[in-house]
């Protein structure tokens, strides 16, 4: 399956703050810190989020289309991370809520206007 998702940022330092807290709720801390990009992981071994500048010379801009998803794997702590998202700065795309059968999920855009959402199977 996925080994790692990286996501554009224009400003890698404000970018590491907003993730270093929000990913801390999900006890991962930076496996990789370079001038050019950051990774986070729980586990080395499993999935990991990135961010990294463009080396295009393009600025960084939410895909259109794309998302990343975060279990989070009960309905109150899918509330308590969109919280913290918000909290951080993200902007609300969604509040967390019963999405269709058994799918409880809430929607942010990180500070980049990368889109997210926590959810889980309920």
């Amino acid at each position: 399956m996925i080994g790692y998702v990286m996501l554009g940022t224009n400003d890698l330092a404000k970018g590491a703050r907003f993730f270093d807290a929000l990913l801390a709720e999900f006890s991962a801390k930076r496996l990789m810190d370079t001038e050019q990009f950051i990774v986070w992981a729980a586990d080395p071994m499993q999935t990991s989020l990135g961010i990294t500048l463009p080396d295009s010379g393009v600025p960084a801009s939410g895909g259109v289309g794309t998302m990343v998803a975060l279990a989070g794997g009960t309905p109150a702590r899918v509330d308590a991370l969109h919280r913290k998202a918000i909290e951080l700065g993200a902007s609300d795309e969604g509040a967390p809520q019963p999405r269709g059968p058994g799918f409880y999920a809430g929607y942010f855009r990180d500070l980049d206007g990368n889109k997210f959402n926590v959810f889980c199977m309920t």
